[in-house]
């Protein structure tokens, strides 16, 4: 069973696809104050959740997602549908790096996708060519809340904690100028929608592909729950291109 459509089936229930509840997703983009006829572009949209929020808080507002996800992509279509938006939203089928645009953008949006760019230092260089003089961009970023165990640091991956997170992410011509850090809360509700959307998917279907998805739903939550629950943090960081 590929690894898209196994991601596209665990985030049904939680869309936003990262530790961050509607609440605060809305207080992000709000902070933003996008103007009217804002330019934003989704990195990694997944449902594209982030982006369609957007639209409906500036109603003159367009926007680019980005993913390589068909199964995402085709989600992300059904929702701007349902929602009214199809005609203000352009979905592209392209690897981040990939991507071009022929104007700059009022608002970048990269949460929780910076792996498809190697790493936070490499998202904010690439991204840079995206954002007016200015502009901004609200990047969701994984950190230590308190040292791992480095088997778990092996697993998970290259984190710093949060105040090296920030610095990272303002290193080349980038302000943080607002920020959210997710609660356990925020976490817990992702974790369980996460893992339980892949469980129920695979009771419904009885076989490989069932059997499939309950073990990655399994595996998902043993390392959260027995790892880094409570150790891996998530900041969404709001930062202005200086």
């Amino acid at each position: 069973m590929e690894r898209d459509l196994l991601s596209a089936i665990a985030h049904r229930d939680h869309p936003i696809a990262a530790p961050v509840s509607e609440a605060n997703l809305d207080r992000l983009l709000r902070r933003a104050a996008l103007p009217e006829a804002a330019r934003v572009l989704d990195v990694g949209c997944g449902e594209g959740e982030w982006s369609l929020r957007a639209l409906e808080l500036v109603s003159s507002a367009v926007a680019d997602g980005v993913d390589i996800s068909p199964h995402a992509l085709a989600s992300a279509g059904r929702a701007a549908a349902a929602r009214g938006l199809s005609d203000r939203i352009s979905l592209h089928s392209s690897p981040a790096e990939r991507f071009s645009a022929p104007e700059p953008y009022d608002l970048v949006l990269c949460m929780g996708s910076t792996h498809a760019f190697g790493g936070l230092k490499p998202t904010m260089d690439a991204i840079a060519r995206f954002v007016r003089p200015g502009g901004l961009a609200l990047v969701g970023e994984g950190f230590w809340e308190r040292p791992p165990t480095p088997e778990l640091a092996e697993v998970i991956g290259d984190y710093r904690d949060l105040a090296g997170t920030v610095e990272t992410a303002e290193s080349e011509g980038w302000l943080t100028v607002y920020a959210h850090v997710s609660t356990l809360e925020e976490w817990d509700e992702y974790e369980w929608s996460w893992t339980g959307s892949l469980s129920r998917w695979a009771a419904e279907h009885p076989g490989p592909d069932g059997d499939q998805a309950l073990a990655a739903a399994r595996e998902h939550r043993e390392l959260w729950l027995n790892g880094y629950r409570a150790t891996l943090g998530f900041a969404s960081l709001l930062l202005l291109r200086v």
